[in-house]
C-alpha cells in the first residue's frame, strides 16, 4: 500500500481520551472505521458502545455516514505533512434499547401535580 494512501487517525472519546493514532487506507469507510472503534474500546469505560449503529464519528463538525470513505471525509487541513486527524465519538444507545428503557418508567404510576391557580 503507497504511503500516501495512509491517513493517520485519532478518536476522542466523551472523557478526552483517546484511540490511536492509526494510519488507515483512504478507501477504509466510516463503518469500518466504527468496527475498528468498538473492538479497541477501553474495557475499563462506563458506557461501551456494542454496534456500529452505537457509534457516531464526528469529524469538522459533520456527523460521518458509515457508507462514505475516508477519502471523501478528510478536512482539507488534513493534508498537512504529518498531520494527525481527529474523530471525535458519540456513543448513543440503539432505539431498541432506549424504547425497552422507556416502557419500564411507563409502567410507573404518574403522579399529576398541578400548580395552577384559579382565580
Amino acid at each position: 500500500m503507497p504511503e500516501e494512501d495512509l491517513v493517520e487517525l485519532r478518536f476522542r472519546l466523551f472523557d478526552g481520551t483517546d484511540i490511536g493514532p492509526i494510519r488507515y487506507s483512504s478507501a477504509s469507510t466510516v463503518a469500518m472505521l466504527k468496527e475498528r472503534i468498538i473492538t479497541d474500546w477501553p474495557r475499563d469505560k462506563k458506557i461501551i458502545p456494542k454496534v456500529t449503529n452505537d457509534v457516531k464519528l464526528i469529524s469538522g463538525g459533520k456527523i460521518l455516514e458509515n457508507n462514505k470513505t475516508i477519502a471523501q471525509c478528510k478536512p482539507p487541513f488534513g493534508e498537512l505533512p504529518g498531520g494527525i486527524i481527529t474523530m471525535h465519538v458519540v456513543v448513543q444507545p440503539s432505539l431498541t434499547k432506549a424504547k425497552t428503557e422507556k416502557k419500564i418508567d411507563d409502567d410507573e404510576p404518574r403522579q399529576s401535580t398541578c400548580s395552577c391557580s384559579i382565580l
